[in-house]
């Protein structure tokens, strides 16, 4: 087992849903990566190689949404209380919850909202679509729907930081005389 270095006043639940996040973020930037690297996730008719700022573009969206999942973390782990010593003009300065709270919602509505615009682009036929067989469209379909979890684990998360947070009221609901929901994994 993995030893998790969460808050002893966070809900086992909420450390389980923010680990969960990256891992559903992952698939999709994997089959992307697939994508660039060249491997048979698409037909070649009608899509052709990734020329390189096709390719730059890819993985950089691969990188930066597991990055913003990784974020996640923040919302269990003590750097999303307290600024790391590291960071330049906000090391050792306590996280303000609402602006944390309102980033992680910022980021839920934004992923809803490519989400909706995902649904109607694909149903009023937008664009020339990604040419496949029917596995390859299989393999596209397992790698993306887990991302709709994405939204629902960063609000949960979201709610649970900022009622943990807001004037000192999570830790008596979630740390008196229980164990910390952080022990094991």
């Amino acid at each position: 087992m993995m030893r998790v270095k969460a808050l002893p006043d966070v809900p086992r639940w909420a450390v389980l849903a923010a680990h969960a996040v990256p891992l559903v973020t992952l698939p999709s930037g994997l089959w992307r990566l697939a994508l660039v690297a060249g491997l048979p996730v698409t037909q070649d008719a009608g899509l052709g190689p990734l020329g390189v700022g096709e390719s730059v573009y890819v993985v950089s969206l691969s990188v930066v949404s597991e990055l913003l999942a990784l974020l996640t973390l923040g919302l269990v782990r003590s750097w999303g209380e307290v600024f790391p010593r590291w960071m330049p003009f906000l090391g050792g300065r306590r996280v303000n919850p609402a602006a944390a709270t309102g980033a992680a919602l910022a980021g839920v509505a934004g992923l809803c909202a490519i989400a909706g615009w995902g649904v109607y682009a694909s149903y009023a036929d937008l664009g020339p679509g990604i040419p496949a067989t029917p596995a390859q469209d299989a393999l596209l379909i397992a790698c993306y729907t887990p991302l709709a979890a994405w939204p629902v684990l960063l609000a949960a998360v979201a709610v649970a930081y900022y009622r943990r947070r807001r004037h000192g009221e999570g830790r008596r609901q979630y740390g008196a005389g229980r164990p910390a929901a952080s022990s094991w994994v």
